[in-house]
């Protein structure tokens, strides 16, 4: 599930906090590391429960409506179509989230105003409006509607927001992309009756897993030859001047250059590229961008970069 993009985010994040605390070892920042990325593991799997939890709520008005002293005929005979959406019924029987939920003890029990507040601009939104009313009624058109149930309006909930920052530190950057993770996995059930799993592993493969640990201690054990490398092709600039995220995505970028040789050139230096955008200033990414061309090119002629592999020769 993780992406090596997020992946280079958690990395980063987490080495800044790591030169941030003199006084922690590379064993404990590398456990907050992997941490950090089970949070997001986590996330995907409450997000999922989520549907369940507002479908519960759902239910409940319901069944509230029809005790009312002078129900109407809405009350008693009310719009079931959310309520029996056939793959959120089939991701609350499914097991294997069930088993993760409990046994990692996550759940919405104790936000019952989130659960509230994002129900509320769900039947307030034109997508739910259209779908309840549909004259289509099938799994496909209950698992687009979940779909569009992610993608436009829980993604733009402040409320889901602001509760996730008060959660989790972790998951300050996270929504965006684990959101598209449970998209493409409710894309992947075909039927109501499709017992087959499809949630994702945490990491795609155990290839991915290693780049994880690899990269962040790499980086920690080369952190005084990178500086100094960064240094000396920014002898116009003081380095300890510059901007110590800055340096630190520099230093991971050094990293993956010199230490995973299936890797791309263009894929490494796209990637830190866009982290700088995102962490830094274009002004910063336009810098960084500037000093690593240069290194790459200087040292792919001294032969420190070196890449193998089909298509890496140029890359």
């Amino acid at each position: 599930m993780i992406s090596r993009r997020i992946i280079r985010t958690k990395v980063l994040q987490i080495l800044y906090a790591h030169v941030s605390s003199p006084e922690k070892t590379m064993i404990q920042s590398e456990s907050e590391l992997h941490f950090s990325i089970k949070k997001t593991y986590d996330l995907y799997h409450l997000l999922f429960a989520i549907l369940g939890e507002i479908s519960d709520f759902a239910n409940d008005r319901i069944e509230s409506r029809k005790l009312k002293n002078l129900p109407t005929e809405d009350d008693l005979n009310p719009n079931l179509r959310f309520i029996n959406n056939r793959l959120i019924t089939r991701l609350k029987e499914d097991k294997s989230l069930n088993d993760y939920l409990t046994r990692n003890k996550l759940n919405w029990s104790n936000y019952p105003d989130l659960i509230r507040g994002i129900y509320t601009s769900m039947i307030e939104s034109d997508l739910y409006i259209n779908y309840i009313n549909s004259e289509t009624d099938d799994f496909q058109n209950d698992r687009r509607f979940c779909e569009d149930f992610f993608s436009n309006i829980l993604v733009n909930s402040d409320i889901m927001l602001n509760e996730l920052e008060e959660q989790s530190i972790y998951w300050n950057d996270d929504l965006d992309f684990t959101i598209s993770m449970v998209i493409k996995t409710i894309k992947k059930y075909k039927s109501e009756n499709d017992r087959n799993e499809y949630l994702m592993s945490l990491y795609k493969d155990e290839e991915d897993q290693e780049f994880t640990t690899k990269l962040f201690r790499k980086a920690i054990i080369n952190n005084s030859d990178n500086r100094k490398i960064i240094e000396s092709y920014t002898k116009n600039w003081d380095v300890d001047r510059v901007a110590v995220m800055d340096v630190l995505i520099m230093q991971l970028a050094l990293t993956e250059l010199m230490e995973f040789p299936s890797i791309p050139i263009k894929v490494t230096l796209n990637e830190y590229i866009e982290l700088a955008k995102y962490y830094s200033t274009n002004r910063s990414s336009t810098f960084i961008n500037g000093v690593l061309d240069r290194i790459t090119k200087d040292f792919r002629e001294e032969g420190k970069i070196v890449k193998a592999g089909r298509g890496l020769l140029e890359g």
